[in-house]
Formats: C-alpha cells, sequence, structure tokens
C-alpha cells in the first residue's frame, strides 16, 4: 500500500502534512505544478519541507496553460469547464500514481466541509481517497492550530488571498481579483491578455475570467468593492472579533475545487 498526501500549497494540505508526517513515515508528498502559481506558494512549499523535513516531489504539467488553451481556441476554463484541473493537476497525479499499486490519497477536507469531495475516478480503483481531517473531526480551528503548533503557520499569500493554485482561477472572489492587480500586477496583466484573446459563447458574449465582466471593467469598480469587502468584514467582526479576512473568504467560498485549493 502506497501513502500518497497531495500538496495544494494551501492551509488545509498544509495542516494535514503536519498531521501525517509522523504517522505515515512511508508517505509519499506530490505537487502537481500548473507553472502557474503564485511565487508565494513556491516558497510556502520549501517552508514545509524545511520545517517538517519531509520531501515534497514536483509534478510538472506536460502541456503548457498558454497551449492548452490554444487548442480550446482561447475558451477560458470555468466551474463548468474545469479542463485546466484535469490536464494540469489531475492527469498529472494519475501518471504519477500508475494503476497497478494499492494507493490511499490523503485529501484535506475539514469537518466542517464534510459535504465537499476529493478525488475519485473509477478508471482508478487502485486509488482510494482517505479524509483524516473528517475522520478526527478537524475544523478551520483545529487545522490554524495544527499550523501554529508546528511552527508552519499560515501561507503569506493570505493576507490577501484564500485559496492556493493558478493566479488566474476563476474561483477568485472579486476582492481577489482586485488584490492581484495591487499585488502581482504582471500576473494581472498576463490574466487580462488570455481574456482578451477569448471566445464567444452561443449568444455572442465573450468569456470573461468574472461572470458578465472583463478584469478591466471590474478594477475600474476598484474603491466599490473594496468598500464593499471592508463593509462584509466589519460585520463579521462585530459578532466575533476574531475573525479575519481569511475567515470570511474561506465562508464565502462554497464553491472550491478539492484538487486545487485544499
Amino acid at each position: 500500500m502506497r501513502h500518497i498526501v497531495p500538496v495544494s500549497g494551501g492551509k488545509d494540505s498544509a495542516a494535514m502534512c503536519v498531521l501525517l508526517h509522523r504517522e505515515l513515515p512511508q508517505a509519499e508528498y506530490v505537487f502537481c505544478d500548473t507553472g502557474s502559481e503564485l511565487r508565494e506558494t513556491y516558497a510556502y512549499l520549501d517552508k514545509i519541507e524545511k520545517t517538517l523535513g519531509i520531501k515534497i516531489t514536483r509534478l510538472g504539467s506536460e502541456t503548457p496553460f498558454e497551449t492548452l488553451l490554444a487548442k480550446r481556441k482561447n475558451y477560458l476554463p470555468s466551474p463548468r469547464a474545469r479542463w485546466c484541473t484535469v490536464e494540469m493537476k489531475i492527469r498529472p497525479f494519475e501518471k504519477y500514481c500508475g494503476r497497478k499499486d494499492p494507493i490511499t490519497s490523503y485529501v484535506g477536507i475539514r469537518y466542517d466541509e464534510a459535504k465537499r469531495k476529493g478525488y475519485f475516478n473509477a478508471k482508478f480503483p487502485n486509488i482510494q481517497p482517505a479524509y483524516p481531517f473528517i475522520d478526527r473531526k478537524i475544523d478551520l480551528k483545529g487545522v490554524k492550530q495544527l499550523l501554529e503548533d508546528s511552527g508552519l503557520g499560515m501561507p503569506t499569500y493570505y493576507s490577501w488571498r484564500t485559496r492556493s493554485g493558478c493566479y488566474f482561477c476563476f474561483y477568485q472572489r472579486r476582492i481577489e481579483w482586485v488584490n492581484l492587480s495591487e499585488e502581482h500586477p504582471d500576473l494581472f496583466e498576463k490574466a487580462c491578455a488570455f481574456e482578451e484573446k477569448s471566445g464567444y459563447n452561443q449568444e455572442g458574449r465573450k468569456f470573461t475570467w468574472v461572470k458578465g465582466k472583463t478584469l478591466r471593467e471590474l478594477v475600474a469598480d476598484k474603491a466599490g468593492i473594496k468598500e464593499r469587502h471592508a463593509k462584509k468584514l466589519a460585520k463579521a467582526q462585530a459578532k466575533n472579533a476574531q475573525f479575519t479576512m481569511e475567515d470570511l473568504l474561506d465562508k464565502e467560498n462554497s464553491e472550491k475545487c478539492s484538487t486545487c485549493h485544499i
């Protein structure tokens, strides 16, 4: 039996590494690198390795995003067409696992989000998911405690973003796109360039990363987006002074890709 721990660069999978690295000394840690991750993500992966004394195998995508996008006539990925996840995360992972060995794949879905589902593919019945957080009733508070106690801490990008994965992820909230434009203007411009080349749907409407708005239209309302977000956060903090931006966005992000964002 092989024990494989997929690591996304997010807080939940990092906490899972903390939980399992002593219990499963034979565990294999893997990161599926799309080539479109934040620089902070790569730095956090290095920190996980150093802090816990483990090795994370980096699995690169065989085909760059730009090439995959061009093959699809510049139709952007979306929640309904997550071809980026399939091509750049799942397929490299399946190739690494193979079809012969029995494998337990550990998924960092928390107890407070137990309705989410992890990876499973009937074509790879040898890969069976396990949910250590759900089994042990570890919620968001427990994840944060694991990271704090280990000395690993939270990823630095959590001050302005609540997800690992590609910088152009279509699951981002509007405030996260705004923050990307300020934290990494070069990456924001690349996301705009992909969008400006995108195709049209049957109604003749151009595909965009955010439904109904281009990124440039979105940042034109930067002040309004920030104001609305600040009001939401203030309202939440009136009930709980410890409530953070990360908590707010984590609560709002009911739709997440379990392959990319744990």
